[in-house]
């Protein structure tokens, strides 16, 4: 016998729930790890204030910013986490919405985040290479302490001396014409020579120069948090696509109920 409008309405019905259902779940898994990228940025954002802004405050290239600007957006995915959870469990269409259009916001911004970040690697390497420059030139702990100790605290954490080498150093006004190098290119501040040094003398310093040390860590760090940013940001389709079947899903039922 065929089906009647009743008892197709009902079949309808019993497709359309248990997609519902299916729909809400894999969208509050994709919620919870969204809601963890989010806080991964804010830490990586605390990580690059903390930790790489004053070695980037030698660079010529203004790039301070960028820890603020992770920190606001892990701090926003936090938030929209949130809503996102909050919509699907309601299973509010309206919000659902909502929710894609901000991550849609969210994917076209970190695109462009990490694309930039690997257009820029370069200008940031070339300058953080004259601020290292200028910063070796201008070296005078009694005339300018605070220039001169992010001079000093790049060598003795990184564990390097001069710009490529240690003997950078001969060259600069501070050295005044001597083979000098800074006391924070010791290995041992303690027990050090690092005034009139020859090449067999550089045994108590460090002679690695500092802007390899640096340029590695900017392309190892700007790989992994461009690659990152791209990577959450095409993982971001995937929720948008989600949660507008979500809300979809929802209206059809709504619909068959009456």
């Amino acid at each position: 016998m065929p089906e009647t409008g009743d008892d197709g309405k009902m079949s309808k019905r019993m497709q359309t729930k248990p997609m519902v259902a299916c729909l809400k779940t894999i969208l509050m898994i994709f919620n919870f790890i969204f809601w963890a990228t989010g806080i991964l940025m804010l830490v990586v954002g605390i990580w690059g204030k903390l930790g790489m802004e004053k070695y980037l405050q030698l660079s010529t290239t203004n790039f301070t910013m960028a820890p603020y600007v992770l920190m606001g957006v892990g701090g926003f995915i936090v938030l929209l986490g949130f809503l996102g959870c909050y919509a699907t469990a309601k299973g509010n269409t309206a919000l659902l919405y909502i929710y894609s259009f901000f991550l849609f916001i969210i994917f076209v911004a970190e695109l462009a985040a990490g694309i930039s970040g690997f257009i820029f690697r370069g200008k940031l390497q070339a300058g953080f290479g004259d601020g290292l420059d200028k910063a070796l030139e201008a070296y005078n702990p009694a005339q300018d302490k605070d220039q001169a100790k992010l001079v000093d605290d790049l060598q003795s954490q990184l564990k390097c001396c001069g710009k490529e080498l240690y003997s950078d150093w001969y060259q600069q006004p501070w050295a005044a014409g001597k083979n000098n190098v800074p006391l924070s290119c010791c290995k041992d501040q303690n027990k050090c020579v690092h005034e009139g040094l020859t090449n067999s003398t550089a045994t108590d310093i460090y002679t690695v120069g500092c802007y390899k040390l640096v340029v590695s860590a900017i392309d190892s760090n700007l790989g992994i948090i461009g690659g990152s940013a791209v990577g959450i940001a095409f993982f971001q389709v995937i929720g948008m696509l989600f949660a507008c079947c979500l809300a979809r899903n929802i209206n059809q039922h709504k619909y068959e109920m009456v």
